[in-house]
């Protein structure tokens, strides 16, 4: 276990990893451990953690995987199964590493699909909920060809200046994920044989408008769960809701946090 200042940098394999740990620390209070979207980082969450901890009173753990914000470079081109990788490879010695001892994990879109492919793999009984925004299960045909269009952005338009203030190295971030879901062998790739393996309450926030992916979605995790799932549409947002809509995702998912860990504390022991 790592002595965690409110910000730094932690090793994981060959990785340097950046983190900031906003409230109590993982030994004396529950964490929410939130995993960032395909073009994230610790800093694009904005101040979103910072009002998710105040909200709730857990600790929140923050960090941009490799590739992202200050964190070392992946390499690419990054494998198709980059997140699988993550769930199964990186995120157990993450949770290890920070001392993780309870809480939920919070994705946003590819993040969301990294902790869906944990908790499907993994009977790990510290974790206690999943909160999932915009999670993606399976490919569709919006989300390719919103990706398409975002690489003519990234290559026309000032979208790369605007990255560049949240990564290191910005064209290894857009890249490494552009690249991967482009890749025609990508369209293969779906993640829901891990949804029946998942122990514990599961919400999911879908944006309206999202973008990215559809309600579909969201049907494969009612259809595939065996766990209970809770599903907040949120009106007038895209893929982005925590931005987009802030306020009532952030109510939706302090609302399902507190509920959780509140249901799951030390004092009133574990449902078997």
């Amino acid at each position: 276990m790592t002595t965690l200042s409110p910000s730094g940098f932690l090793t994981v394999g060959a990785a340097r990893l950046e983190y900031r740990m906003i409230g109590p620390s993982p030994e004396n209070a529950p964490v929410i451990v939130m995993l960032h979207e395909g073009l994230g980082s610790v800093g694009l969450w904005g101040d979103f953690p910072d009002r998710l901890q105040a909200a709730t009173g857990a600790g929140v753990f923050v960090y941009s995987r490799a590739g992202y914000g200050n964190s070392t470079p992946a390499k690419l081109p990054r494998p198709l199964g980059y997140m699988h990788v993550e769930a199964l490879d990186v995120l157990p010695k993450l949770l290890d590493k920070i001392g993780f001892r309870r809480g939920i994990l919070l994705g946003h879109s590819d993040g969301a699909s990294i902790a869906a492919i944990y908790a499907g793999s993994h009977q790990d009984h510290r974790v206690q909920g999943l909160a999932l925004i915009a999670p993606h299960f399976i490919v569709e045909d919006i989300s390719i060809a919103s990706i398409a269009e975002i690489r003519t952005a990234y290559a026309t338009t000032n979208l790369k200046e605007k990255l560049a203030r949240w990564h290191r190295d910005v064209d290894n971030a857009f890249y490494g994920w552009n690249g991967a879901w482009l890749d025609p062998d990508f369209r293969n790739w779906d993640i829901s044989e891990y949804l029946a393996y998942i122990r514990v309450p599961v919400a999911i926030l879908q944006g309206a408008s999202d973008q990215y992916g559809t309600m579909r979605q969201v049907e494969i995790a009612q259809e595939e769960c065996y766990c209970p799932v809770d599903v907040t549409v949120i009106p007038q947002a895209g893929h982005q809701p925590h931005r987009e809509a802030a306020e009532a995702t952030l109510d939706a998912i302090a609302e399902f946090a507190t509920a959780v860990l509140q249901a799951d504390s030390p004092s009133q022991g574990r449902a078997a």
